[in-house]
């Protein structure tokens, strides 16, 4: 059983098949974990079946002009292996390993659900951190300068002049929580919008949830998520800069709740997202469009949509439940070749509904 807060009763997860993005499958579907593939020439062949998806081509190719107009700017000033080279610090450097190393820790000692050290949820996700210190940080970089670059060049009405006159203090914490609010709204979009959903899914698409499946994210997530970011940045900072250690805080805030861990954060709970709060977004067998908060419940509390658990509930079952996308637990590729099928497929046409489902 879970605590209801507002309009949403979720007792028994009885829901997810009016919530669901895709129909609810009985059983799930473990022919793919047959022999294993040797090469790429199956997905290949498979891939070339498919038509592309439009929406998702469209959103790429946004994102690499939006990706140019903030690396154009830093190369001109010679700035942009300095500026990659210092988020590279803030979002996976040292702190940011420690926080996952820690946690894999407190997951091997009190774990939610009991696995092997090796799991292949956690190798594929391990492959999805080296993609994300490799490419996703300077692609995130690259796409917070250009945001940021295009609301102070064209949206300067978007500053709030009174704003300058705040201690830097209470300027941080408002431009943070804002970023909270504008993240909760992105996050919203990804359950709703078949384009940004497509991209999303790979995230839901874990079922051996860890700190790790943070860094699970396909590249494309991130476009509509730094423009809205950038929006109380510009509008409460202005030009001046976050500290850096406050964006690397925010990081760890935010991959915490994945832990497989039982943590409810007791009465802090009610306030930042906790690892038992944020496993019922993940639940497999449960709504998909509830705590939705990335560091803060409030917006889930404001929105109706927070479900608090009680400290003895069971852990849910993770993942998708029809499996739209492939995953590791229903696959004998290598983690190299599966993570390439898995960040191919939202460029091809859906098996499944084309659009997220709304709440009834």
């Amino acid at each position: 059983m879970v605590a209801r807060i507002g309009r949403t009763d979720v007792s028994g997860w009885q829901s997810l098949g009016r919530h669901s993005p895709y129909p609810l499958a009985v059983a799930r579907n473990e022919a793919t974990s047959s022999a294993p593939e040797a090469s790429l020439a199956p997905v290949v062949r498979a891939a070339a079946r498919r038509p592309l998806c439009l929406p998702t081509v469209l959103l790429a190719i946004m994102t690499a002009l939006v990706t140019c107009e903030g690396a154009s700017p830093l190369a001109r000033h010679g700035q942009l292996g300095h500026t990659l080279a210092a988020a590279r610090v803030e979002l996976v450097g040292p702190s940011v390993l420690a926080v996952v190393l820690v946690t894999l820790v407190c997951e091997r000692l009190w774990p939610a659900e009991r696995r092997r050290l090796l799991a292949r949820g956690h190798v594929q996700d391990a492959c999805y951190l080296l993609v994300f210190a490799g490419a996703v940080v300077p692609l995130v970089t690259l796409l917070g300068v250009a945001s940021a670059h295009l609301l102070l060049g064209d949206a300067a009405w978007l500053r709030a002049p009174w704003a300058s006159s705040w201690p830097r203090w209470l300027a941080l914490s408002v431009t943070l929580v804002a970023m909270d609010g504008c993240n909760w709204l992105t996050h919203w979009a990804d359950h709703r919008v078949a384009v940004l959903w497509r991209v999303h899914a790979l995230h839901h698409s874990q079922e051996e949830l860890s700190v790790l499946t943070t860094f699970r994210t396909h590249p494309l997530v991130h476009t509509v998520s730094f423009l809205a970011a950038a929006v109380p940045v510009v509008a409460v900072m202005g030009a001046r800069p976050l500290a850096p250690v406050l964006i690397t805080a925010y990081l760890c805030l935010g991959a915490l709740p994945h832990a497989n861990v039982r943590w409810t954060f007791g009465p802090l709970g009610r306030i930042l997202v906790s690892p038992a709060y944020h496993r019922i977004h993940h639940a497999a067998d449960g709504p998909y469009d509830v705590n939705l908060g990335i560091v803060l419940t409030v917006w889930d509390v404001l929105a109706h949509r927070a479900i608090f658990p009680r400290p003895a509930q069971a852990p849910c079952r993770t993942g998708l439940a029809d499996r739209p996308l492939p995953v590791e637990q229903a696959s004998k590729r290598r983690p190299a070749r599966l993570l390439c099928s898995q960040l191919l497929d939202p460029f091809l046409a859906p098996r499944g509904a084309t659009r997220p489902r709304s709440p009834a």
